[in-house]
């Protein structure tokens, strides 16, 4: 383990513990008394003690177990998404297809380190056969519909979800062997946005940022999410080939992407009409409601690492 790794683990460690005794403190002043918010922060707090370990061993098994964790996270969040569409029994080969197939050749790519087919495979090759197959079923009702529920599912939760475990192969000159470090940049400072962004539109929201999509989200918490979450980029920089102003710069990028990544999850619940995706995660709900914002920032975040830093 390098110096910055073992730096960063007693950082989480750090964190996590100072929340944790902040739950415990606030649990023994409510004296035993019901409380649902409470509830919910140890909740959040436990659960986030078991996505950091799973994630601390994969980063301990190397790219592989890296990439085998996120082909997981898709796997669970494309379930997830499939059991909120429309389908018809000539749509299963299709389905099984985004399971058996399109995943495990996605990923297999992304191990290869062959971007040349895994950044078409999916939006070329598997937009193009999806629906050929499903239009040679013969099953026309609601066709475009079905088809297209089908590709924004895989677009959503495999390929731009695979773009993290990515950032691995990126021959970054002077920066070779440490990509697991640039995925820890990307995932805490989208995910720290995520909290700053809740506890800003908490103490200061005032105007509701799009009601009807997400009522909880606000203009003030979104600037003061995005803001502290820039700062935290900056100070992180140690963890990345960017100088503190470049960190800063992209992680607000990659923020501000996020937030609209989590936008465009809460538009599809109220579509269909949840509250969250699933109960996979106690506390908070689904893995898509917990990988919402890396499905946005992922992609744009490698791409631009990619062609200023490569």
């Amino acid at each position: 383990m390098s110096g910055d790794t073992r730096l960063l683990a007693l950082g989480l460690i750090a964190v996590l513990s100072s929340a944790s005794a902040v739950s415990a403190f606030l649990s023994w002043r409510a004296g035993g008394k019901p409380s649902p918010a409470l509830d919910n922060l140890n909740q959040r707090i436990k659960a986030w003690w078991v996505m950091v370990a799973l994630i601390a061993l994969a980063f301990v098994c190397g790219k592989t177990g890296v990439i085998v964790l996120f082909a997981l996270v898709s796997f669970a969040a494309l379930r997830e998404y499939v059991t909120l569409t429309f389908s018809r029994r000539s749509d299963h080969w299709v389905l099984l297809g985004m399971f058996g197939i399109v995943i495990p050749v996605q990923y297999v790519l992304v191990w290869q380190e062959w971007y040349g087919l895994y950044s078409i495979f999916i939006p070329v090759y598997c937009f193009l056969v999806m629906p050929a197959l499903t239009a040679l079923r013969g099953d026309t009702e609601r066709f475009l519909a079905r088809v297209a529920e089908q590709q924004w599912g895989i677009m959503l939760a495999v390929y731009c979800v695979s773009h993290v475990p990515a950032l691995m192969t990126l021959p970054i000159p002077g920066f070779e062997g440490r990509g697991l470090l640039l995925i820890a940049f990307l995932i805490i400072t989208v995910q720290g946005s995520d909290v700053l962004q809740y506890i800003f539109g908490k103490l200061f929201g005032r105007h509701a940022l799009s009601p009807n999509v997400s009522p909880s989200k606000t203009w003030e918490g979104l600037v003061g999410g995005i803001a502290g979450a820039s700062a935290l980029g900056g100070l992180l920089y140690w963890l990345t080939p960017f100088s503190p102003p470049q960190a800063a710069m992209i992680a607000a990028l990659s923020c501000l992407m996020g937030f609209l990544g989590g936008l465009v999850a809460s538009a599809i619940k109220r579509d269909r009409g949840v509250k969250d995706w699933g109960q996979m995660i106690e506390g908070h709900g689904g893995m898509m409601d917990r990988a919402d914002s890396l499905v946005f920032a992922a992609p744009v975040f490698f791409h631009v690492v990619r062609y200023l830093w490569t």
